[in-house]
């Protein structure tokens, strides 16, 4: 366990306050060595924990600012260590300074992560309540919020422990068959029993699992692939959508050559919008790899706006159909007709008859994009086609890559359980199996995670926390 005292700005800058926090073995001390309390003749090392402090931060006879120290002592703290926060004002001058003088007096800067790699170290939270942390701070809606909250107050943890309890139950049992082998009548765990807990178990790790596609799309946003022919109008969609200029528009065919993704919430969901390089042929190389990347994005978007300039309906459909319509499957294909203001009722509805009848499973819409016409249309649309559901902080969904990886793989093992029990395996083999979705949910957990590791997740924090 390092055994150093770590100091760190925890507040962003530009505020009226700035808070330092410092935890470590050595942390009341040095914090004592550089403060002075207003009224009580007591120092830190004499207060009681969970109490504020009023005093001076001085550097010798210099006044540095008035703060305020609250104190925690091991193991009652966030990181299980002793700790202090000072409380200054927001300058970043004086915040500098007050680091100065705790790392002459001892301390050093705390790496991104190191106060919630300590709590996890110290038993405070598991690996997956440590990530949520990040998550919590980066938290951009009522939804990530809730899952964030849910998984830092232990719920997706508590869910694995009761999988892992059942599973050492039972491997713990068929080990106790296996010493026992030369009585061949012994058979001390149930294998209806344990069909059935092998049987629940893959039913909620394949629910965690399927639900790691809800999780993503609600942390990281629904992705939305906007694309058609030049011109067609994509780009003045992504900026109204966006509500600033994120995209050139021009009337010069091609001026978007590479992908421009930007996120925003509608509807209290998180929408990742990507603007594409228009789809024709052309000569130029670059604006070709624009087009290439363009076919990328639409694979791996879940709702697809196909903008059709609406004075060029057919041709458009046309040409671009036999492109787009087999890289739509399975995704949500909205057909958005474009410059719709330069349209009378009747041509608008004849068009519609005929995209209907080209493209049978495809909502259509008509905007116009430039006037503002029916975009907020288009919004009511996509918070409908992106489908997700309400989240409470009691849901339990997989919003983690790691975790998803991880599931994915005790999902394969608990599955040879099945098949092995359904085969009458060998009980060796069985409990091998287990012991193997046992390693990949502790794994989540924290419990068999190397260094390597660790650093790789903490590493990403932001610094302070």
């Amino acid at each position: 366990m390092n055994q150093d005292t770590i100091c760190a700005i925890a507040t962003a800058q530009g505020g009226a306050i700035g808070s330092i926090r410092v935890s470590g073995p050595d942390a009341i001390r040095i914090t004592n060595c550089i403060f002075t309390p207003a009224k009580s003749g007591k120092t830190l090392t004499d207060c009681k924990p969970y109490t504020l402090t009023f005093g001076k931060i001085h550097d010798g006879e210099e006044i540095i600012d008035d703060v305020l120290v609250s104190l925690f002592r091991a193991p009652h703290s966030y990181t299980g260590e002793d700790c202090t926060e000072i409380t200054c004002h927001g300058s970043g001058y004086i915040l500098q300074q007050v680091l100065q003088l705790l790392i002459r007096n001892g301390c050093r800067m705390a790496q991104p992560g190191e106060y919630t790699q300590r709590a996890f170290l110290n038993g405070k939270m598991d690996l997956s309540q440590a990530e949520a942390v990040a998550d919590l701070i980066a938290s951009s809606s009522a939804a990530t919020h809730r899952l964030a909250m849910s998984q830092m107050r232990g719920g997706f943890s508590k869910q694995l422990s009761d999988l892992r309890s059942q599973l050492l139950h039972f491997t713990s049992l068929i080990e106790l068959e296996l010493d026992f082998s030369d009585h061949e009548e012994l058979e001390f765990a149930d294998r209806t029993e344990l069909c059935q807990l092998a049987n629940n178990i893959e039913n909620v790790i394949s629910r965690l699992v399927e639900s790691f596609s809800v999780g993503n799309a609600i942390k990281n946003g629904v992705p939305v692939a906007i694309i058609g022919e030049t011109n067609a109008g994509k780009s003045t969609l992504l900026n109204v959508l966006l509500n600033e200029d994120k995209a050139i528009v021009s009337d010069i065919h091609g001026t978007t050559r590479d992908v421009i993704e930007d996120t925003i919430n509608i509807g209290g969901i998180t929408f990742r919008f990507i603007d594409t390089a228009g789809i024709r042929e052309t000569d130029d190389t670059i604006e070709n790899l624009g087009i290439e990347r363009t076919f990328q994005k639409l694979d791996q978007a879940e709702i697809v706006l196909w903008m059709i300039d609406a004075t060029e309906t057919l041709l458009q459909i046309n040409q671009l159909s036999g492109q787009i319509l087999p890289r739509s499957k399975g995704k949500h294909l909205i057909l958005v007709f474009n410059k719709a203001d330069l349209l009378d009722t009747t041509l608008s509805s004849h068009i519609l008859s005929i995209a209907s009848s080209l493209i049978s499973d495809a909502e259509c819409i008509f905007i116009s994009a430039k006037q503002h016409l029916n975009t907020d249309v288009l919004q009511e649309k996509l918070v409908a086609a992106a489908n997700l559901p309400t989240v409470t902080q009691n849901d339990v969904i997989v919003t983690n890559v790691r975790h998803y990886d991880a599931l994915t793989h005790a999902l394969e093992a608990i599955q040879r359980v099945q098949q092995g029990l359904a085969t009458n395996l060998s009980g060796d083999f069985i409990s091998q199996d287990i012991r193997e979705c046992i390693f990949h949910l502790s794994d989540i957990a924290g419990e068999v995670t190397n260094d390597m590791v660790l650093q790789n997740i903490f590493r990403h924090f932001c610094i302070g926390k």
